[in-house]
């Protein structure tokens, strides 16, 4: 059952007067979501599918769902023991081949063109494969639904139907992992509370994040992301600042874009306190070193001081671009650049490999390990489809072995960078022509080349290799899928910005775009300026804007 805010109902047809886009399954006011009882769906006085249920049932279903959870502790535990003691000839049954079987079951199958539906966005191909799923009976995991959520809940269709439908899907399958008892976690509230942003609700989704800690889920910042910027979006001011409160109560550090969000609706509602006061945690969102900082601010200017704001008048506010060296075309101040700390670095290749272990066969990825350190450190790792794929309609060695060459040249030891290809890329497709297989015995006897092996997400290799050499990422993959949102920290945008190397392609060959020497963040000079970044930097045809805030100041 799901207790959901009462008064006001929805209908599944989405025509319900009070708000035009809400689904069925929630209502106007706060109340506890309540999973797992034996009604899918009850609010207060209007409900679906069921009887009324109290609200003090919500201790029952938090109670069935530990129990529930426990049940599945326990039956893991025991399948893991009997699979172990399997034999076959005398022989254990390995983990490996089980994962092999596993991965050309229904089951397996479906997760795997899932994960492709996600990385590419194709949210019709992702339903159809839901909807095939169910009628044949495959049984459907919290990863599953979790994933045909995330969607949903990123489609954002062409027109305005085919928004509507993905989110009525959206909480149509919503209901039916209640219906399932399916436990949640954190990515279930969170694609659920994109969906009522989607729907231009934030008041439903920051009722799901006030939710979360109920069923002993802390909310991550990716959580607040849809009530914050829906009430920005709208506006309004107090409840976007109640949700700002809610995420320090929680402990979760706000970042640049949320609050750069709040910076905005207070500079609408002229309440300067608070702007100076988020332009400070914009500057320290990235938990810069004071020392370093200052020394960048005596080096070339950015960074911060401290001091309240200075000069007096009006302030002078204009767009700007920064040339090659991070200085300001507009007043001449020159950004800092802002180290990251190696033990950060350390810290995240530990954690990211924890990540790993659970979603890829242990062994294939030790063994990955055990090869970078024989063959490593690189200078540079290169995502060898995405380079290939650049503007091109096949797989283009060619344009892959002209950046490999490239990046030879630059480097400082002379080394090939690594180049990371599935399995499939490097024995079939245009892999069998005689040129192409000449190249790839070069790389390979240069131990430059690794080929992942089949069933892996070849994503993880690269970006594993890429941290733990502290080198540059040559890729125009910008990481934000789901499969990326699972390493949740402020690190990895940070070692984005200062690792990876992007791609042109145009009629005069390809154009390498290298990591600017200053850091884009929000900064403040020494004369009390600011310089704020604009744009994402994205499109690479399109030099970043910033806006340089100035005013005089008393000397």
């Amino acid at each position: 059952m799901l207790l959901c805010r009462s008064s006001t109902f929805f209908a599944p047809s989405f025509n319900a007067k009070t708000s035009q886009y809400l689904c069925s399954y929630f209502t106007k006011k706060t109340h506890l979501l309540s999973f797992f009882k034996n009604s899918p769906i009850c609010c207060n006085h209007s409900y679906l599918f069921a009887k009324h249920i109290k609200d003090s049932n919500f201790i029952g279903a938090h109670s069935l769902f530990m129990k529930k959870k426990a049940t599945f502790s326990n039956s893991a535990i025991s399948a893991t023991s009997q699979s172990d003691e399997k034999s076959v000839g005398g022989n254990v049954v390995s983990k490996r081949l089980e994962k092999r079987v596993w991965r050309d079951a229904p089951e397996g199958v479906l997760r795997f063109k899932l994960d492709m539906c996600s990385k590419v966005g194709d949210v019709v191909e992702g339903l159809r494969l839901y909807d095939e799923a169910r009628r044949n009976g495959v049984e459907l995991n919290q990863y599953n639904y979790n994933v045909m959520l995330y969607l949903c809940s990123q489609n954002r269709g062409e027109n305005g139907s085919d928004l509507k439908l993905a989110c009525k899907r959206g909480f149509e399958i919503f209901q039916q992992m209640i219906i399932d008892k399916v436990p949640p976690n954190e990515a279930t509230f969170t694609n659920a509370a994109r969906l009522a942003s989607v729907m231009e609700d934030p008041e439903m989704a920051f009722d799901l994040v006030k939710q979360m800690k109920g069923f002993g889920i802390m909310p991550k910042l990716r959580s607040y992301g849809p009530p914050l910027f829906g009430f920005c979006k709208k506006g309004m001011v107090d409840k976007a600042y109640e949700v700002d409160a809610h995420m320090i109560e929680s402990g979760v550090v706000a970042e640049e874009p949320e609050l750069s969000s709040l910076l905005k609706i207070s500079a609408d509602v002229n309440n300067a306190d608070k702007m100076y006061e988020l332009l400070h945690r914009l500057r320290t969102s990235g938990d810069w070193d004071v020392i370093k900082v200052r020394e960048g601010v005596v080096r070339g200017g950015g960074g911060w001081h401290g001091q309240g704001w200075l000069g007096h008048g009006q302030w002078r506010v204009v767009r700007t671009q920064m040339d090659k060296k991070g200085v300001c075309g507009s007043c001449g101040e020159r950004l800092a650049c802002i180290d990251i700390d190696p033990r950060e670095t350390e810290k995240f290749a530990i954690s990211l490999s924890k990540l790993v272990f659970g979603r890829e066969v242990k062994a294939d990825f030790i063994r990955f390990q055990e090869w970078l350190q024989q063959h490593g450190p690189f200078d540079a790792v290169v995502n060898g489809a995405n380079v290939s794929l650049i503007n091109q309609q096949t797989f283009n060695f060619s344009q892959l072995n002209n950046v490999v060459n490239r990046l030879h040249d630059m480097s400082p030891s002379k080394k090939f960078p690594l180049v990371i290809l599935h399995k499939s890329r490097v024995n079939g497709g245009p892999a069998q022509s005689p040129c192409n297989k000449k190249l790839l015995e070069r790389w390979k006897n240069s131990g430059a080349l690794y080929a992942t092996p089949a069933g892996s997400n070849v994503a993880w290799y690269w970006l594993y290799a890429a941290v733990s050499c502290k080198c540059l990422l040559v890729t125009n993959d910008e990481m934000r899928d789901h499969l990326f949102q699972l390493l949740g920290t402020s690190f990895f945008p940070r070692w984005k910005e200062k690792h990876q190397v992007r791609l042109s392609v145009s009629r005069s060959g390809v154009a390498l775009h290298m990591p600017p020497p200053y850091s884009i963040v929000i900064q403040e000079s020494e004369n009390g300026g600011w310089h704020v970044p604009t744009t994402t930097g994205d499109d690479l045809e399109t030099p970043r804007q910033w806006l340089c805030a100035t005013r005089p100041v008393k000397r």
